[in-house]
């Protein structure tokens, strides 16, 4: 067989046009025996079994595909080993893994469904002797929500958003207090059409006359960032008018009591003064009438 030819065709066309029955194949394995769920984030490294163990000597007799979805990944063929353009430089096969492949530097394009078939050679012609998938689960985490004061609409009305962005898979965001679901306003999902990345936000109007303790929800996928914003009501504080009202009073108040103590010293003060007068009178009238 011309393998020279093949190894330079475009991909999925004239050399691997037996691989799109081995796809049947590989659709009904997976929904005979299930799959393997692999869950990375952005940037890191994934494995991926073929789940097939051979020996060195064996790999001259045998060719291995491994491919995402409908498109090819890299194939081993003769011990030679081709990794298509969008995986170039950063993937590769272990063959003493169960000749596995290894992506590096995962993106969110490499989300999907990966297949390895394996066909060995017998009587002159290759026959498939494994086939077996993984699903590779790419995520980007979002960063915990940040929470603004975006002002007040209304008198005694307080408007708060919660924003958060870079992430990946596409999240949801809900408000919570008291483990109860609010009413948001003007929530809003958006995509960056180059990197895949989600940006999330959500505006709240809440009593500024009450305390409240929120909470900001994001879920994506079955991850979950959230944060809390606290508010605490103010106590009224009095108006100029009000000042002037209270310092007044306690000027009249002061007045009112020292006028009172005084007009009481005044008034006990000759009722004092002739007690004495009395007393000092009896006195005397005693003294005479003892040395008689």
């Amino acid at each position: 067989m011309d393998h020279a030819a093949k190894w330079k065709t475009p991909l999925l066309k004239h050399p691997y046009p037996k691989l799109f029955p081995l796809l049947m194949l590989a659709s009904l394995f997976y929904f005979c025996s299930g799959i393997i769920q692999v869950n990375k984030t952005v940037e890191e490294v994934a494995v991926l079994s073929c789940d097939y163990n051979i020996s060195t000597k064996e790999l001259t007799e045998i060719r291995i595909y491994w491919q995402k979805d409908d498109e090819m990944v890299l194939a081993v063929m003769s011990g030679k080993v081709q990794v298509w353009p969008k995986y170039k430089n950063r993937t590769f096969t272990d063959v003493t893994d169960n000749h596995s492949i290894v992506i590096m530097a995962l993106r969110l394009s490499d989300n999907g469904k990966y297949t390895c078939i394996i066909q060995k050679i017998e009587k002159g012609s290759y026959k498939v002797k494994h086939l077996t998938s993984v699903m590779l689960l790419v995520r980007a985490d979002f960063p915990v929500p940040s929470i603004t004061d975006l002002g007040n609409p209304s008198h005694n009305i307080k408007r708060i958003m919660c924003l958060t962005s870079g992430g990946f898979p596409k999240p949801h965001l809900s408000w919570l207090e008291n483990e109860e679901e609010l009413n948001a306003v003007n929530t809003t999902v958006s995509q960056d059409p180059e990197t895949e990345l989600y940006t999330i936000s959500s505006e709240l109007d809440f009593n500024m006359t009450n305390n409240h303790s929120f909470l900001c929800l994001v879920k994506y996928g079955n991850l979950i960032v959230s944060q809390i914003f606290n508010w605490q009501k103010s106590e009224p504080q009095p108006s100029n008018n009000q000042l002037w009202i209270i310092i007044l009073s306690s000027v009249v108040s002061g007045i009112v009591v020292i006028t009172a103590l005084t007009l009481r010293c005044l008034v006990h003060r000759p009722a004092a003064r002739w007690r004495q007068r009395e007393m000092g009178r009896a006195r005397k009238w005693k003294r005479s009438h003892l040395s008689t």
